[in-house]
């Protein structure tokens, strides 16, 4: 099985789903034909070991589980994935017959751990699917997929599950969607699927995340699907029955990545007027930097400090007190600031603290 090759050839969405633990071999059973029939699945997933963050929570049936793994997937005649988290847990899958393995958010952030894992894989043919580190590192997460290379395995995909963020009023992990997407730029290769289900934690909101991962151009999807839900041992929140993600799959809007020439043109079009409009953008944030140096020059002569706190608060406010105004919302318009800000320092700081020759 050449995993990332056929995400790439398959018509999209790519459908992962299955449960977030395997319970028992009736329920992983039950799933896995459960979801063969309704949906176009073309993986099984299945957690086996669960990390997580109380050591008293159901940290997953362990290595009993892996045979009503296959079960499941001999009879839905589906392949089968798991996580995997060290390389005990690597060999003992691979032992098991799994297909597919992949590596959590919670390992991923852990170069350590990937080494061991990657080591452990070394010279073995199999695809392995690696999860964003929980925190919101790019860097990290591409580490992960060079430790793999390194040891020989090619056949890998990613799987954006968002980023840890404490007590976020609407996402379990917010999705930061501008790190998947840059990290599609740096490793093209690289199939991206989306994991909407740890990024909402919340049924309701999987239809929403799993559309906007199919407007960015993701390969696919990974839904945790069980047979009672709200009776789930982990996770249970976030996850669906097979009709429930059937109705997600159905009302799915899959757009074209090719343009027609009437659309091209008018697109085109469009886009030079952005460009245009980028263009003066830049310019004048080139002009402000200047008087920044400016500003810099009169703080040097004065003595006087670069960050002026209140100073910063009341400009800060007023322009996010207009963000109905700019019809721009106020996250946008704070990280603009920020970002501008931030800039104005360093450049005050060169015009203060010059180095010497």
């Amino acid at each position: 099985m050449n995993l990332s090759k056929e995400i790439f050839e398959s018509e999209k969405p790519y459908l992962i789903a299955g449960p977030c633990s395997v319970e028992s071999r009736d329920q992983v059973t039950q799933i896995a034909i459960e979801i063969a029939q309704k949906s176009e699945i073309r993986l099984l997933r299945g957690g086996i070991w669960k990390p997580r963050t109380r050591p008293d929570s159901f940290e997953g049936v362990g290595a009993v589980g892996l045979p009503w793994l296959i079960e499941a997937g001999e009879l839905a005649k589906l392949p089968t994935c798991t996580e995997i988290a060290n390389a005990n847990h690597a060999e003992q899958a691979l032992k098991a017959g799994v297909d597919v393995l992949w590596i959590g958010a919670r390992t991923s952030v852990n170069p350590f751990a990937v080494q061991e894992i990657a080591d452990a894989l070394n010279g073995v043919s199999v695809p392995v699917m690696v999860k964003n580190p929980i925190n919101p590192d790019l860097e990290l997460w591409i580490g992960a997929f060079e430790r793999l290379e390194k040891a020989g395995l090619k056949d890998l995909t990613g799987i954006h599950r968002g980023f840890s963020f404490y007590n976020h009023p609407k996402y379990r992990n917010v999705p930061n969607w501008e790190i998947p997407i840059a990290f599609r730029e740096r490793m093209p290769h690289v199939p991206l699927i989306c994991d909407p289900s740890h990024i909402s934690g919340r049924r309701d909101l999987l239809m929403e995340v799993s559309q906007k991962a199919m407007d960015l151009n993701f390969e696919g999807l990974m839904i945790e699907t069980h047979p009672n839900p709200d009776e789930a041992w982990s996770d249970a929140k976030q996850q669906v029955t097979a009709d429930g993600l059937e109705k997600i799959i159905n009302n799915l809007i899959l757009r074209e990545t090719s343009v027609g020439e009437d659309a091209e043109k008018n697109l085109e079009d469009i886009r030079q007027k952005i460009g245009v409009l980028d263009d003066r953008i830049f310019d004048l944030l080139s002009e402000r930097m200047q008087i920044s140096e400016a500003a810099g020059e009169l703080k040097r002569n004065h003595n006087i400090t670069i960050l002026q706190q209140e100073h910063w608060a009341r400009v800060k406010n007023s322009r996010l007190s207009r963000s109905v105004k700019y019809q721009l919302t106020p996250l946008f318009i704070r990280q603009t600031m920020d970002a501008i800000h931030q800039e104005s320092i360093r450049r005050q700081t060169k015009v203060m603290n010059p180095k010497k020759d």
